[in-house]
């Protein structure tokens, strides 16, 4: 049987070429011709669920389609079909290429009933949805009615949600954000607890279609003293036909970390309840599709039968109809525990504790190890399902249900479970006496910690959550509330196909799809990358690399000594993007499509834009170095807040709050002027700038992020005042005298223009080209039609790994010694392909091979240990970090990209 993805790159580039009335020779440059595979239409995209299948509670979603330059002009529709039927479709543009055609398209539907398998996008008119989305904005309020359920916003106050309903029944209401701040956090000293709730400052709507609307409040948290605390951005997203509401939940730290520690965080609902006692249900989903299952006032295990009638309706959630006498009589005698609480307090262990009311004894009900993060509160005639995603690995996380006794229940979902101990993001050490350049550098040496007074603060930093609220007719049942919590966590995405992505030309084209009969070195290769993702993805779970702070994150070196990654050791701790593994992952995912690949990559786009980068303050928008803490290194750079890593995620989902973070950096280079990444080795601001219209930008680290967060800004918004200042550095950029290998110069914030170098002056950094300025400048190459430009990189490209006599030819002198040569092999593969040299393709894989400045032998085997010599089983890898693994994995499949014809 054929895949659903399956066409020849032939039919592809041919019917693409009649689509767009283009040439067949016109110049799209796909890498592979071996897989045969088949389009049904031309035209055609063909797309498939990332999980493999949609599951019946599946309520919406949003994707991002590539298309390839000059296909489709800008206003094109389109249409999306499921087995040959129509399905409502919402479409916007995401990006277009310089030509003004379709580069990126984003696409929403909604629950449908003939959407099944076999789907395809393809040019056409949308049919309208059967129920729209309807949207009124008033002086106080927007109401939004999906055809199921309606909700309420307020634009100002500190009630968000006024109320949600279903079919006019008010289900929930009172939404609000709350937070609980302490003063102090050490052992036998006093404290007291401060409370804040979310108070809106701006509401807007984003997008309203009829298929699926946006919803953005931003402010702040505030106590009864007027305090702010914690700003806040928390985006609803809503569905034609959908009885639940998507919310990205994110808070920007600006407290001071010395006294504002975070005891609880969390978004909160009240729950009117009119039914019996015995008609009001509690759920919890655990792990391994469990669910706990209680009423606030239980009927079985009395000394007198209630009947199998009405236990069989209380343990499934029905409406208790008839009750004995006997039973009755004496019915307020039966407990009602009003109050309920699911902790996950660590990523292996959960409990849920119930107690009668405020002043009583809690009574221990239930422990788990890894909960969904799910539960349901209501009666039979209504209520509302809730969900944190990632739950457990995002501890210490808690759920609450309070006062379900009364006519008024709450509901509060805790991203920061007050349960758990306060938030405490004090720096981890004195300073040990490091006040001047000199002592911290010494430090650098020793530790790999680059410390400064002042820079390890976590003011800026931000963290994003995200819930699901269900508005529900009825108490689901246990199967259905287990399918509701595999949505929450695992969000239904359609994507198209490795295939179609690598021959489309996005992203530099920087990658293939593993061939299918592939030879004993490619076959070797592809068996090593799999090793690799595979290696971290269980070194996550079996190092426990979770937490509020922490999930997303992997750590950068290992100690084989002790057995652990070296989670204490200065700036060998979290990885904080280094060496681009932010990149390893996404362009393995496009690669090879997997799920888990997904999953992994996304986590890590959430974290590393969001914790590792500060949003407001003095370091706003420059990311932190690998540090013990993700905000302790003083190396504060764009290296690290870098749009590069941010793309992907962008481009496939649509997501508004990496669109966001990719924003934040079109201007990074005004801080620059203040916060100069090379203070510390003679790097400084430039002179006589009395205005502040200049800034030291090195060509690698910098420029790098630069372009990145340019180019995304141009795609996405045609803003001509960025195109001219993204232009204008490729073009003085490539006019320095020895071009990238200059290193850096003088740059004119307004403009973008560097001004010209010493023509004597190198200087070239291993690390310039390793943080996303290969994938950048490749993807440049082929937006911008800049030759002085592309012979500027390339230059930098075929040098780096030059022989001593090849650089002395072309600059005077040589480079001297270069670190990662193995990382580099990737852009002499680059220069290989513009320049279509065979002999640079064999040169890029001898230095693959040879592995300097990388792992020299690559291996898939690992050791198990167990105790005594480790605390709990882990597996060991051979000659494995992070760094190398990133630059090898980028560099095997770029090479195999760029150069896959030489490799035999």
């Amino acid at each position: 049987m054929k895949s659903p993805f399956s066409f020849t790159r032939r039919s592809f580039v041919k019917n693409s070429m009649i689509a767009a009335g283009l040439p067949l020779s016109s110049s799209i440059d796909f890498s592979k011709e071996n897989q045969s595979v088949f389009v049904p239409e031309p035209n055609a995209v063909s797309l498939a669920w990332l999980d493999k299948q949609v599951s019946p509670f599946f309520r919406g979603t949003t994707w991002g389609t590539p298309w390839a330059k000059g296909l489709h002009k800008k206003g094109t529709e389109f249409t999306l079909k499921s087995n040959g039927n129509d399905i409502p479709t919402q479409t916007w543009p995401l990006a277009f290429w310089p030509d003004g055609s379709l580069k990126w398209t984003a696409h929403a539907i909604s629950k449908n009933e003939k959407l099944a398998d076999n789907i395809q996008l393809k040019v056409g008119t949308p049919v309208k949805p059967t129920v729209s989305l309807k949207i009124q904005e008033g002086a106080d309020s927007i109401k939004i009615d999906t055809g199921k359920i309606q909700c309420e916003i307020n634009k100002k106050g500190q009630t968000l949600i006024t109320s949600l309903q279903r079919d006019g029944q008010l289900i929930a209401q009172n939404g609000k954000l709350v937070l609980s701040v302490q003063d102090n956090v050490e052992a036998g000293e006093t404290f007291k607890i401060d409370t804040f709730e979310g108070k809106i400052d701006k509401v807007s709507i984003e997008q309203s279609g009829d298929i699926r609307a946006v919803v953005k409040i931003e402010g702040s948290h505030q106590n009864t003293a007027s305090k702010s605390l914690l700003p806040f951005v928390l985006r609803l997203y809503f569905y034609a036909e959908a009885e639940s509401i998507r919310m990205i939940h994110t808070i920007i730290y600006d407290g001071d970390e010395n006294k504002d520690f975070i005891k609880g965080l969390g978004i909160r609902f009240s729950v009117p309840m009119k039914e019996a006692l015995y008609d009001r249900h509690i759920r919890f989903v655990g792990e391994n599709s469990g669910v706990f299952t209680e009423a606030v006032q239980g009927l079985s295990g009395l000394r007198r039968d209630a009947g199998r009638t009405a236990l069989d309706a209380q343990i499934g959630g029905k409406s208790v109809t008839q009750l004995p006498d006997n039973v009755l009589k004496n019915i307020q005698y039966i407990p009602a525990f009003g109050d309920y609480t699911l902790y996950q307090g660590s990523p292996d262990a959960f409990d849920i504790q119930k107690r009668t009311k405020a002043g009583h004894s809690w009574i221990q009900s239930a422990f788990g190890g890894r909960a969904s993060g799910t539960g349901y509160f209501g009666t039979p005639k209504g209520g509302i399902a809730f969900g944190i995603r990632n739950f457990w690995q995002s501890f210490p996380a808690q759920i609450d249900i309070k006062n379900a006794h009364t006519e008024q229940g709450e509901v509060t979902l805790w991203f920061w479970a007050p349960k758990s101990p306060a938030m405490d993001l004090r720096f981890y050490h004195d300073g040990m006496g490091e006040d001047t350049h000199e002592k911290q550098y010494s430090a650098l040496d020793i530790t790999y910690e680059d410390y400064e007074p002042e820079f390890g603060r976590p003011f800026g930093v931000a963290r994003t959550s995200e819930v699901q609220i269900w508005v529900l007719a009825e108490t689901p049942s246990g199967e259905n509330l287990v399918e509701i919590a595999k949505q929450i966590q695992e969000p239904a995405l359609l994507v198209a196909s490795p295939e179609y992505l690598a021959q489309v030309g996005i992203f530099g084209s920087a990658f293939s799809v593993p061939e299918k009969t592939a030879s004993a070195k490619k076959q070797a290769i592809e068996n090593q990358l799999d090793f690799y993702f595979d290696y971290y993805k269980k070194q996550i779970d079996q190092r426990r690399w979770y937490g509020f702070w922490n999930f997303g994150d992997v750590m950068h070196s290992y100690d084989n000594d002790r057995h652990v990654w070296k989670y204490d050791v200065g700036g060998f701790a979290w990885d904080n993007s280094e060496l681009s593994t932010d990149l390893w992952l996404w362009y393995y995912f496009l690669r090879t499509g997997r799920n888990d690949v997904f999953r992994m990559a996304e986590a890590m786009t959430r974290h590393t834009g969001e914790v590792d980068v500060h949003h407001i303050g003095r370091f706003s928008p420059l990311g932190s170095r690998h540090n013990v803490q993700h905000w302790g290194c003083s190396a504060k750079q764009l290296r690290i807040s870098t749009a590069a890593n941010r793309r992907f995620y962008y481009y496939l989902t649509a997501d508004e709050r990496v669109g966001d973070l990719m924003r934040e950096q079109v201007n990074a280079d005004r801080t620059l002027r203040t916060i100069i990444p090379g203070r510390k080795i003679g790097q400084k601001a430039p002179e006589s700038d009395p205005k502040g219209e200049l800034a030291s930008v090195s060509f690698g680290t910098d420029w790098g992020a630069l372009s990145a967060a340019w180019l995304t800004e141009w795609e996405r918004t045609e803003n001509q005042q960025v195109k001219a200042k993204l232009l204008n550095s490729m073009r003085t950029i490539a006019e320095q005298a020895h071009g990238f290998l200059t290193g850096g110069a003088i740059m004119e914030l307004a403009t973008g223009k560097f001004r010209q170098e010493d023509a004597k002056k190198l200087s070239v950094s291993h690390l310039s080209a390793v943080f996303g300025l290969a994938e950048i400048c490749a993807e440049l190459i082929d937006v911008v039609d800049m030759p002085i430009f592309e012979k500027a990189w390339l230059q930098y490209c075929q040098l780096y790994n030059g022989t001593a006599e090849e650089q002395i030819a072309a600059l005077g002198e040589s480079l001297k010694k270069l670190n990662l040569e193995q990382g580099h092999a990737r852009l002499t593969a680059f220069v290989a392909k513009r320049s279509k040299n065979a002999e640079l393709g064999k040169r890029a894989w001898k230095e693959f091979y040879g592995g300097e400045g990388g792992i020299k032998k690559p291996s898939i085997q690992i050791k198990k240990l167990v105790g005594p010599t480790v605390l709990n089983p882990v597996e060991e890898g051979i000659a494995i970090s992070t760094n190398g693994v990133a630059q090898w994995g980028l560099a095997a499949m770029q090479c195999l990209a760029f150069a896959g014809n030489e490799l035999e």
